[in-house]
């Protein structure tokens, strides 16, 4: 009997020990798909301690990881690695994301098979490229975090298709473009968009948010009114973007709102006084807008319950000593303004104001079409006249040039209309360039250039440029300086750090200075071709195709300089850290020669810096293929001897065939070229780098057969080679 009872209870035992395990178990194919993840993700040190008997239901928790699981299936994913983001890397610290081999399309095709799966939270492991559109394969997804990694793209409108989400989190990323409407998510809670390259609309979004972060983007619109209607909102961040326009005071009273972050901004003008705040709010940041006025009373001061950031406004209330001049905000708000579109016209007009409005428009259109046909005929008449009564800045342009003028034909259309989009040229006052320097504050300084110092500075529009001080140290007729700054003003091109305009201040009793000249150049703040062949995350972006568009930019570039204007600009310094890339890499050639006369006896813009000299034309070619070499192997390259090297490897490798072309290519471009297309590039870059300068090519054969590389690759990739060796 006894036996008998022994029995039963070890029997019990074990039934009660097997029957958790059999319910605890992953199916097999998740379990795969697990370890799948692993793999993909290049074994981040957190799933390192993954093996074939780990039992995933009882996988322990931490901040770095969690696996959820629920009736043998996975419901929750979080793995939290240890990689920099796009906003914390440091420049030369070495590789950031995943490797080359590294395909968001495969990781998203393994994702998406966990069927069950309702939170997704992958966060500093180094993701790079577009989410593939495939993501709307999720059924169940409730969460969705993807913070700091280098994703990059639009942020796919599928997502909008998640009717069960709940939190959206994609910040500190490289995603770009406009964001997907939003508004037909009820569930949606959580929005954190920022520090990624989003704009220039503000998005639109559920009314059931709770928390939106939108900061550090590129949004430029008007605060959308539709914003009153977030009952539920508790914390709103669009701090670091560009939006314009009034502050809406129902941002301080919107029933739940806590937190609001407003600073870094172009919103201008004044906040009512009878403006409410919500017994909520909490936190109030304003700072560095264009606001004007006295602050309303309820978010006038701190207390103990509310703190209230309001400096580097226009304001008449608080510190003073921390607030702009009313005229800085005035000017600022007046040029910022955006255009209001018209609304729509309420029902019910009269009849006769409508024929009364078109009767007008068509004798207006009437009126100006009579004097465009006067204007013209007369300015045929007098075409002949005009030009013998030039300005003599124009004459002495002409006189001086040591080249005959430029053919118009030999031009290309696309060089005569690269400066559209950037605004007129125009000569600043000394006052707007201290305004725009904060008075040269130290904290603005960005270095020496070759010819001057440069500072940070921003416009009245909002927009960021640089400023460099060129300091005259001989006095100059107004003629010779008027001259200068003629051709300065020329220097305007989609492939170039453009000259906006310039100020001249003339010291009459100065012992060491005569004049100094203040430049202003557009501002490129996405890093020089240096940084993106150096820093892993940029350097991923940039394959074949990608850098073939870089190059025939920086040649066009070159080709303005030399055939684009009279008289034409040589010896520019074209190394690989003074060709810089806008958002949409776009290169643009920054500190080449300023046609300035800085130097004693330079009284004219063709004195040593302006020289059309044969050679200083074929050294430009030789900078050109030096450049080319290193965007070719993505080796930098320093030292007259070093380049030596490189380019006898490269010759050597030329006649060997094209494996041996393939080993000493930039390994993250591999299999994104066609070897014809590699070949013909390299070729030409060996002839650019000729010791020989006569046997050096023009910027013209430069373009002629770098365009024909561009064509062959391209053909090459519509063939579909391009995706079967990515």
């Amino acid at each position: 009997m006894e036996t008998s009872r022994v029995g039963f209870c070890l029997l019990l035992c074990t039934i009660f020990m097997v029957v958790p395990v059999s319910i605890g178990q992953l199916t097999s194919t998740e379990t795969r798909l697990l370890f799948q993840v692993q793999k993909l993700l290049e074994y981040p040190e957190v799933l390192q301690g993954w093996t074939k008997w780990t039992n995933f239901y009882y996988l322990p928790h931490s901040p770095s990881l969690k696996i959820v699981c629920a009736n043998s299936r996975v419901t929750e994913i979080t793995i939290v690695g240890n990689r920099s983001s796009p906003a914390n890397v440091v420049p030369g610290s070495g590789p950031q994301g995943l490797s080359g081999k590294f395909s968001m399309d495969s990781l998203f095709t393994v994702l998406t098979k966990l069927s069950s799966l309702r939170v997704l939270s992958l966060v500093s492991l180094g993701l790079w490229g577009p989410l593939p559109p495939k993501i709307n394969r999720f059924h169940s997804l409730q969460a969705l975090n993807m913070t700091s990694n280098f994703i990059s793209g639009r942020i796919p409108k599928q997502i909008a298709s998640f009717q069960n989400l709940t939190s959206l989190v994609l910040a500190d990323n490289l995603f770009n473009g406009s964001v997907p409407d939003l508004t037909g998510l009820p569930l949606l809670k959580v929005v954190n968009l920022g520090g990624n390259l989003l704009g220039p609309q503000f998005p639109s979004l559920s009314q059931s948010l709770v928390s939106i972060t939108l900061s550090n983007n590129s949004f430029r619109s008007q605060i959308p009114s539709g914003l009153k209607k977030f009952n539920q909102l508790q914390r709103l961040d669009i701090s670091s973007n560009r939006l314009v326009g009034p502050l809406p005071s129902f941002l301080f009273s919107l029933a739940s709102i806590q937190y609001l972050n407003l600073a870094q901004n172009q919103l201008s003008g004044a906040l009512a006084s009878t403006t409410a705040c919500s017994n909520n709010l909490s936190f109030v940041d304003i700072s560095n807008n264009l606001l004007i006025g006295k602050l309303p009373s309820c978010i006038g001061s701190n207390s103990r319950n509310k703190t209230v950031i309001s400096s580097w406004n226009c304001l008449s209330t608080g510190n003073s000593n921390r607030q702009h001049p009313y005229s800085f905000c005035n000017k600022e708000a007046l040029a910022v303004k955006p255009v209001e579109s018209k609304e729509q016209e309420e029902p019910g007009i009269n009849l006769g104001l409508i024929l009364g409005i078109i009767g007008g428009v068509v004798a207006i259109a009437g009126a100006i079409a009579l004097l465009m046909f006067v204007i013209i005929r007369r300015s045929r008449t007098t075409e002949d006249a005009n030009y013998d009564e030039r300005s003599i800045v124009d004459k002495m342009s002409v006189r001086s040039s040591p080249k005959p003028p430029i053919d118009s034909r030999r031009v290309p259309q696309t060089m005569r209309s690269a400066a559209i989009g950037l605004p007129r040229y125009r000569v600043f006052s000394l006052e707007e360039i201290e305004d725009a320097t904060n008075n040269f504050n130290p904290s603005n300084f960005m270095g020496e250039g070759s010819q001057g110092q440069l500072y940070k500075g921003w416009l009245v529009d909002g927009s960021l440029v640089v400023v460099k001080c060129l300091k005259l140290k001989q006095k100059h007729a107004p003629q010779n300086l008027i001259q200068h700054m003629e051709v300065l003003s020329k220097l305007r091109h989609r492939h170039l750090v453009s000259v906006l305009g310039h100020c001249i201040v003339t010291y009459q009793d100065h012992p060491n200075v005569a004049s100094t000249v203040f430049v202003v150049f557009e501002h490129i703040s996405n890093g020089s071709l240096r940084e993106h062949l150096t820093d892993w995350k940029k350097k991923e972006i940039l394959k074949w195709p990608q850098r073939m568009a870089i190059t025939i930019g920086a040649a066009r570039g070159v080709q303005f300089l030399h055939t684009g204007i009279s008289p034409g600009i040589y010896g520019n310094d074209l190394k690989i850290d003074n060709i810089l890339l806008d958002e949409t890499l776009t290169p643009k050639i920054s500190n080449y020669n300023i046609p300035l006369p800085l130097k004693t006896g330079s009284e004219s813009p063709l004195s040593n810096r302006l020289s059309s000299d044969e050679n200083a034309e074929k050294e430009d070619i030789y900078r050109l293929g030096v450049l080319l070499l290193q965007v070719i192997t993505g080796k930098l390259v320093t030292f007259s001897n070093e380049l030596d090297g490189l380019k006898l490897e490269l010759e050597k490798c030329l006649a060997e065939g094209p494996s041996k072309l393939r080993g000493v290519i930039d390994p993250s471009i591999r299999g994104t070229f066609a070897d014809e297309s590699m070949k013909t590039t390299v070729e030409f870059a060996i002839n650019c780098l000729s010791k020989d300068s006569t046997k050096r090519p023009s910027i013209e054969d430069v373009l002629w057969n770098l365009q024909y590389s561009i064509q062959v690759q391209e053909g090459w990739a519509s063939s579909g080679n391009l995706a079967t060796h990515m």
